[in-house]
């Protein structure tokens, strides 16, 4: 990658000021989602000794996502999506303030759920906005940008919360995720609707308007491409999560140090993935680095799969998680591209509940297998 390239998009943080406010929101929010990952997990699981009731915290978190891109997806472009992320963040800072008094696994699931249909409208309003914050040439260094700060957290908040929820209690890492929500949310108001979206989209009616986003997703190209290409990736990647602790335990006789091994070498990868992508889509065209991603995505779990050790295998996760990391930068991209903003919003939530259907539905079958 070349430093004028790697220089550009550190610049856009400096120039761009609602880029930058979205940026750190970010890195708040996400931040929060992880560090409330493992809070959650640990919570239940001390609560009621019990692998179902995880399972059932899990749904809980991803299951809201799916019906919200099914049900809810046009509030995103109906709706101010300034107004909609402060809200979600509002949301998921209340959910935090009261998770510290829950009495029961019950109702830190219900909690979760609530979170979790926050956490479904809040990121596909962002990804939709980004293009009306940065310039055309910018925006696939912006996303390159948003996906490496998601992905950092993904690989340092879960370490940091196990720290904290060790060291102290869940309650704690409760209380930290419901500041960084809030956080998240005051950045945000600092960013002019205008620049978020460039107008509401008219309603034809609710349905109307559910038909109207699937219809786009499946007669544009581009989206098409996303859609199936992703889904796709999606069940193979359900193979994988489900199969990596088996890898790890089993075939390596590595024990818990093996996965967590291969599990933190994945995340280095998302992030040098996710963050060179803006240097690759300056020089090469996006179908060539998406097709170069998904390639090395496969050659990685392959390659993996073969080694003959836990230390072997995860040099190779690395290269597994690096295209993975790229792809999602390209999959932004290409949404973000391929529909126009009235109806951006939407595009983005069908795809995304589509993808975390496929996953769910991979990870049940995955299991026996």
């Amino acid at each position: 990658m070349r430093a004028s390239s790697l220089g550009r998009r550190l610049e856009l943080l400096g120039r761009a000021r609602s880029f930058r406010l979205l940026f750190f929101a970010t890195l708040g929010s996400g931040f929060g989602t992880w560090l409330a990952y493992v809070a959650l997990t640990v919570d239940v699981f001390e609560r009621t000794d019990s692998g179902s009731w995880v399972a059932a915290l899990l749904i809980a978190d991803f299951l809201p996502i799916v019906a919200v891109g099914f049900l809810l997806g046009p509030l995103v472009d109906r709706l101010s999506r300034k107004r909609l992320m402060i809200a979600s963040d509002l949301i998921r800072f209340a959910v935090f303030c009261v998770l510290p008094f829950a009495g029961s696994a019950a109702m830190i699931v219900a909690l979760a759920a609530v979170a979790g249909v926050a956490t479904g409208l809040f990121r596909p309003a962002l990804y939709a906005g980004v293009p009306n914050l940065v310039e055309e040439r910018d925006l696939p260094g912006a996303n390159s940008l948003l996906q490496a700060v998601e992905n950092l957290t993904w690989a340092l908040a879960p370490l940091i919360g196990g720290v904290l929820v060790a060291a102290s209690s869940p309650d704690a890492a409760y209380w930290i995720n419901a500041v960084t929500f809030l956080v998240s949310a005051a950045l945000l108001a600092g960013i002019p609707h205008r620049l978020l979206q460039a107008a509401r989209a008219e309603s034809r009616g609710h349905v109307r308007d559910l038909v109207d986003g699937a219809a786009l997703v499946v007669l544009a190209a581009a989206l098409l491409a996303v859609l199936v290409s992703w889904n796709l990736f999606m069940l193979a990647s359900a193979g994988v999560n489900v199969a990596e602790v088996v890898l790890a335990e089993d075939a390596f006789d590595s024990g818990a140090f093996g996965f967590g091994l291969l599990v933190g070498t994945t995340g280095v990868g998302l992030v040098l993935g996710s963050f060179l992508a803006g240097g690759w889509l300056e020089r090469w065209t996006l179908p060539r680095v998406y097709g170069v991603s998904i390639a090395l995505t496969a050659v990685g779990i392959g390659a993996a799969a073969v080694s003959p050790t836990v230390w072997v295998a995860a040099v190779f996760v690395v290269v597994l998680g690096f295209g993975n990391g790229a792809a999602v930068v390209c999959n932004a991209l290409l949404v973000q591209r391929g529909a126009p903003d009235h109806v951006r919003g939407r595009a983005f939530t069908v795809i995304m509940s589509s993808n975390y259907a496929l996953l769910g539905l991979g990870m049940a079958a995955a299991g026996p297998l």
